[in-house]
């Protein structure tokens, strides 16, 4: 009876020694796996940042556009309208504006080409979806690199990790699990935040491609509903 009590408290002291938290595992680790989860830190709150800020720009992007649209097709007259709303800074308005400008133009001469009024009307809209969906994903890259990179920088500090822990194992000469389990613990941890930072990252950016997608898809069908009025309109003028 009296052999199995040191036993008994030699694992409550290895359970103890093995309940490591992430500062200490930081502060144990190597320079090198410092420096990588610092990285992977800064890439997780650089991500969370993009994925808030963009939340809210697409949502608003979203839901000006909508209510332009709802309001443009229930206007009598499109000059008063694109006098009153026609200048605001969101996607379906510079659609809208491009579109009138471009009227403008090529109505403005004594003989109206009407084929030629056309095919620039259809550029000119098309060209503003386009710089405005540019616009929206300019950064989107950002995430997507951060959503590819970021597991194998985390891989890097494993390895290197693992690498100072079988250093470790033949400092000592021996190769208890004492020995090798911060070098280890440390590996792990620098893996678990690479994919931390990574898995948001890569849903995020599935997500907002989506979302750009759909509004690129609703300025075109209101880009094609605005050229068939102005194609209408054009077959009454001399």
């Amino acid at each position: 009876m009296s052999l199995a009590m040191p036993a008994v408290g030699a694992m409550g002291a290895v359970a103890a020694n093995a309940t490591i938290s992430p500062l200490h595992l930081f502060l144990q680790a190597d320079i090198v796996v410092k420096g990588v989860m610092v990285g992977l830190l800064l890439a997780s709150i650089w991500t969370w940042a993009m994925i808030i800020g963009f939340s809210f720009t697409l949502r608003r992007a979203s839901k000006q556009s909508n209510a332009f649209e709802s309001d443009f097709w229930k206007a009598e007259d499109i000059d008063r309208f694109y006098e009153a709303r026609g200048k605001a800074e969101f996607p379906a308005a510079k659609v809208m504006a491009a579109g009138v400008s471009e009227w403008r133009r090529s109505t403005a001469q004594k003989v109206i080409d009407r084929d030629g009024t056309r095919d620039r009307l259809h550029t000119a809209m098309n060209s503003t979806i386009a710089a405005e969906v540019d616009r929206l994903s300019d950064r989107l890259n950002i995430l997507a690199t951060i959503g590819s990179v970021a597991p194998f920088v985390g891989l890097f500090g494993t390895v290197w990790g693992i690498m100072r822990a079988f250093t470790a194992i033949a400092a000592e000469q021996q190769s208890s699990l004492a020995v090798v389990a911060p070098g280890i613990a440390e590996a792990l941890f620098a893996t678990a935040i690479g994919l931390f930072a990574a898995i948001p990252a890569v849903i995020a950016y599935n997500r907002f491609s989506h979302g750009i997608n759909r509004l690129e898809t609703r300025l075109s069908r209101f880009a094609d509903g605005f050229y068939s009025t102005l194609s209408r309109e054009l077959e009454t003028q001399r």
